[in-house]
């Protein structure tokens, strides 16, 4: 077997989905080389074999047009934030720029004396500076054999500026008392005196606007290991020997003790050595019910203590913790997505050579049939102009921008072009339980007195005696006893056993609530039948139970459960509606799983499983040719959502998750999750329609303007009605209205 590495390089200088597919290729090809480039992230992947060094793919992704480097251990600047800045400095001045050169070309009253020097001048470094990163590309692309979306737009800025530049310099068009006005009826040959700067400046501003929406789109695209990072605790208290000290999680080493007081988050992966507590870890494993724990149990990094105190013993430190662990896991399921291109990224490679081809063909042919340099020129400038793609350029960020904008409005984020496709063809949703489907949080699901008639004085009671509890059950006991009684007595003399259960007195009694096991071992209680059968169905339908007792004798149970959210119901409804196929993956227990997915209608239920198994879950339906939509909220269901075609985080989850996400709902409510799908569906059907106009309107006019029928300025104002039609049917989804729930 031949020895290699797997290492992952920062690329830079990408501009579309095209660049990615082009550096791919080109380190695939090298020997032994198996590599993925990920436009969003901006990192490619690539299996370096024995024999060849990282430097060789290095200079390989160099030669191709771009730059590559490792990932530096410490980033002193974000090139992101970097190249969001530049884009909004080139788009505000260009735009400032931009606006008195349309008013001045589109209004004839403001067409003083010598105006289209003053536009000249306003409208050269918008065509220049501001297009200058198209420019750039398209150079890049040019030298390498290669056209995209960049070419068009430069193409087109450049064709508009350099007829201008030659109608005011040789052409009529400098005289002074020049006037444009629009006329449809063509003549051939005809434009000479005409100047195009509003073209040249106005496609500039459109494409940066869209290139700058972008760019901020991608700039939070690494945000998903930074959201996990935070997830841990920056500083832990230090026990070496015998004396407490408050250190940087970072100093930690294997082998140190540290202290985790309640409600403090546990610094990094351990083994308890002295205290019990409830640990809350449903951030890392779905489970709704916090875990009991003492001497000898392992603990992982950034859950959180619940209960008592704990003397831990680091056992991983580092980017060797089950935290450090996810993020990579996160990391590898983005840089291993399958890329989707835009349509118009596509054909660009195709539309581009065979635009610029006619347009020669053009000049060739007036001039061979004996037309003079003008009319020859002025066709072939006509046949590049109208090729030049503002409607291209408009058709999917104007969608986009009215889509999420609307989204938005319903509490839906759509991240950007690449998620729309996946919601179009998604065949199967993979729902998480905890704080998707349920609230997530403990709340009093029933009380079962062993004297019928006396429930509301054993919720009393027991309500009292937990009051002196942060535990969540006893948080939940109690919350529901002052629901349903509207208060409860004080209680004194309170005394818990971690783990097991707790004792108060309350109105003179001695109260206690716990486990069974407790009530007997500790107390000598017998525990009735009727009343083991009542705590025996509640755990089989995966409630959390507690026994009460006073007076020597077992009073009753209470259960206390995660509960449905109330719109869960419809949701899946909803989702077989528009032809998904739900199932529900938890960390919970089986019967927690079963009994919530027989409350909602879902028939396919996976229990008891880690992050890692999430996403192994959905790569088995992707591998049985399924395409996997995936719904949650916790660092948990961070690798999942990563993995999945299309993942959709809920806001009131954590940021990792959100982060890991194609789509965010910021309302907690699964209905958004239609919602989500079905806006997604309709703004993917709208960009389709705009590019198939934007194309239709070229083919349709470029004959025209090959015939001499369509002078420069009537090729400007059929793009500037084909832009306006784009964004007409863009702006169609602001009708967009959310399903009613009933």
């Amino acid at each position: 077997m031949t020895a290699g590495q797997q290492v992952d390089l920062l690329v830079g200088g990408m501009t579309c989905t095209s660049c990615a597919s082009r550096i791919e290729k080109k380190l695939n090809r090298m020997p032994g080389v198996a590599a993925t480039v990920n436009y969003a992230t901006e990192k490619a992947s690539v299996f370096v074999p024995a024999g060849t060094s990282v430097d060789d793919a290095i200079k390989t992704i160099e030669a191709t047009g771009y730059t590559a480097a490792l990932p530096a251990a410490v980033v002193v600047q974000d090139a992101g934030s970097l190249e969001v800045a530049s884009l909004r400095q080139r788009l505000l001045i260009s735009a400032a720029l931009t606006l008195p050169v349309a008013a001045l070309s589109m209004i004839p009253v403001l067409q003083f004396p010598n105006w289209q020097w003053l536009a000249l001048t306003l409208a050269a470094p918008v065509a220049i500076w501001g297009a200058w990163p198209f420019h750039r590309a398209a150079w890049v692309n040019a030298r390498h054999g290669a056209a995209t979306m960049d070419t068009l737009v430069s193409v087109g800025v450049l064709a508009a500026l350099g007829w201008s530049l030659y109608a005011l310099f040789f052409g009529m068009a400098g005289m002074a008392g020049m006037t444009m006005s629009f006329t449809f009826s063509a003549t051939p040959g005809s434009g000479a005196d005409e100047i195009y700067l509003e073209v040249a400046s106005a496609v500039t501003v459109f494409i940066l606007a869209g290139r700058y929406a972008e760019a901020r789109a991608k700039r939070n695209s690494g945000a998903a290991l930074t959201a996990l990072l935070e997830l841990g605790a920056k500083e832990t208290t230090l026990l070496r020997d015998g004396v407490e000290s408050r250190i940087s999680t970072a100093l930690l080493v294997v082998g140190d003790q540290f202290v985790v007081r309640p409600g403090e988050k546990v610094a990094t992966d351990g083994v308890i050595v002295d205290g019990s507590s409830a640990i809350d870890a449903s951030l890392l494993t779905g489970e709704s019910v916090p875990l009991e724990v003492g001497p000898g149990d392992s603990v992982v990094g950034a859950t959180l203590n619940s209960g008592g105190r704990l003397v831990v013993r680091a056992t991983q430190v580092g980017a060797n913790t089950e935290l450090a662990q996810i993020g990579r896991l996160v990391e590898q399921a983005q840089t291993g997505k399958a890329e989707v291109q835009r349509l118009a990224d596509r054909v660009s490679g195709i539309f581009v050579p065979i635009v610029i081809g006619l347009a020669l063909a053009t000049l060739a042919g007036w001039l061979l049939v004996g037309a003079g340099p003008a009319m020859a020129f002025t066709a072939a400038v006509a046949t590049l102009i109208i090729a030049c793609p503002c409607a291209l350029g408009l058709a999917t960020p104007t969608a986009l921008l009215v889509g999420t904008g609307r989204g938005a409005q319903l509490g839906i984020l759509i991240k950007g072009p690449q998620v729309l496709e996946s919601t179009r063809r998604v065949d199967t949703i993979v729902l998480d339980k905890t704080g998707t489907v349920t609230t997530g949080r403990m709340m009093l699901a029933g009380a079962v007195a062993h004297e019928p008639g006396s429930e509301d004085e054993l919720l009393r009671l027991a309500g009292a005696a937990e009051s002196g509890s942060e535990h969540p059950i006893a948080r939940a006991i109690t919350a529901g006893a002052r629901s349903r009684l509207g208060a409860v007595p004080s209680s004194s003399a309170f005394l818990s056993d971690q783990g097991l259960g707790v004792q108060a007195t309350v109105d003179g009694r001695q109260i206690l609530v716990g486990r069974p096991v407790w009530l007997i071992d500790r107390w000598g209680l017998t525990v009735p039948t009727e009343m083991q059968a009542v705590m025996g169905t509640a755990e089989g339908l995966g409630k959390t139970a507690v026994m009460v007792a006073w007076d020597g004798q077992v009073r009753g149970v209470i259960t206390v459960a995660d509960t449905l959210k109330p719109t869960s119901v419809a949701a899946v409804a909803r989702f077989r509606a528009l032809g998904l196929t739900p199932l529900l993956v938890t960390g919970d227990n089986a019967a927690v799983a079963q009994s919530v997915a027989a409350e909602v209608g879902i028939t396919d239920v996976t229990a008891g499983v880690l992050p890692a198994d999430k996403a192994r879950v959905i790569r088995d339906l992707q591998a049985k040719g399924h395409v996997v939509a995936m719904v949650g909220d916790g660092v948990n269901d961070a690798v999942a959502l990563a993995t999945a075609d299309l993942g959709i985080a809920m806001g009131s989850g954590t940021d990792v998750a959100i982060e890991a996400s194609d789509l965010t709902l910021m309302r907690s409510d699964l209905l958004a999750a239609a919602d989500a799908i079905r806006l997604s569906r309709r703004t993917l059907s709208t960009i389709k329609a705009n590019l198939f106009w934007a194309f239709a309107y070229n083919v349709a006019a470029i004959p025209l303007a090959m015939a001499g029928l369509l002078n420069p300025l009537i090729a400007g104002a059929a793009m500037a009605l084909s832009s306006v039609f784009v964004v007409t049917n863009s702006l169609r989804l602001r009708g967009f209205r959310a399903l009613p729930t009933a």
